[in-house]
């Protein structure tokens, strides 16, 4: 089975989205984003998908749904995470990109984590599932202040 490693931006009190977009802009963490991802194939669930309503250039898409029916033409379709996984086979590094359901699954089962932690609060409708991060050993961590003044934190974790 492949590496999957969880990715995701989250704002405090664990804000992850609002009205299935992201509550803010924030172009360097979308540039890191691209950089880790490309290449490599990229799990999302239906809504996170639909929010993003294309597939992202240079990785291949697998979609999550339980809807037997669901087709997205250029996308590979899983009916659970761990279908979606079997689907990345041969992939070194397999990424979870959202949404809120799926993290919450993915968190059970992901080797690696990587955390935008933004220093603002932002509304939102969407949540980071809690965790445990004894489960974790931090490997890397970057503060950085985006152009617009914004705070943010990248943080690595392997799972332990």
């Amino acid at each position: 089975m492949a590496n999957l490693s969880l990715i995701v931006a989250v704002a405090q009190q664990r804000v992850i989205g609002l009205n299935n977009t992201l509550p803010w802009h924030l172009p360097e963490d979308l540039k890191r984003f691209r950089a880790l991802t490309t290449g490599h194939h990229i799990i999302m669930g239906r809504k996170t998908y639909d929010s993003l309503n294309r597939l992202l250039p240079d990785r291949t898409t697998v979609i999550v749904t339980r809807n037997r029916d669901y087709q997205v033409s250029g996308a590979l379709i899983a009916h659970s995470l761990q279908e979606a996984v079997l689907l990345a086979e041969g992939d070194d590094e397999v990424f979870l990109i959202g949404g809120a359901e799926l993290y919450r699954e993915g968190l059970q089962l992901a080797d690696r984590l990587y955390i935008t932690q933004i220093d603002a609060a932002f509304e939102g409708d969407a949540f980071l599932p809690e965790f445990d991060l004894t489960d974790w050993q931090e490997i890397s961590r970057e503060q950085h202040v985006s152009a617009k003044g914004l705070s943010f934190t990248y943080m690595t974790y392997q799972r332990q």
